[in-house]
């Protein structure tokens, strides 16, 4: 016997209010993909999501890093940093 899983039988519908400009782009980007303008609201929504969690997932790793990398004293001053950043972006020394 298989077990369905709810989400395919199952949608939310919500309102929500948009500005004429918003609503003009989203209108034209659905005429222009063919698509159904519901649809491409539910795609565009699903990856600005999808990406927000990507997102914070990637920031903590890197926060994660930067302290992993400086409890094994894998680090330099700032002032070593910027001296870097001088040289690479070719700016001005601090006065």
């Amino acid at each position: 016997m298989r077990r369905l899983d709810v989400g395919e039988f199952c949608s939310m519908t919500i309102m929500v209010n948009l500005s004429p400009e918003v609503e003009a782009l989203l209108r034209d980007k659905a005429s222009q993909q063919g698509q159904d303008i519901n649809s491409l609201a539910s795609e565009l929504l699903t990856s600005l999501l999808e990406w927000e969690v990507k997102d914070s997932e990637d920031a903590i790793k890197g926060i994660q890093q930067g302290l992993n990398d400086f409890e094994a004293d894998r680090f330099r001053s700032f002032d070593e940093f910027a001296e870097e950043q001088r040289r690479k972006y070719n700016l001005p020394a601090d006065s």
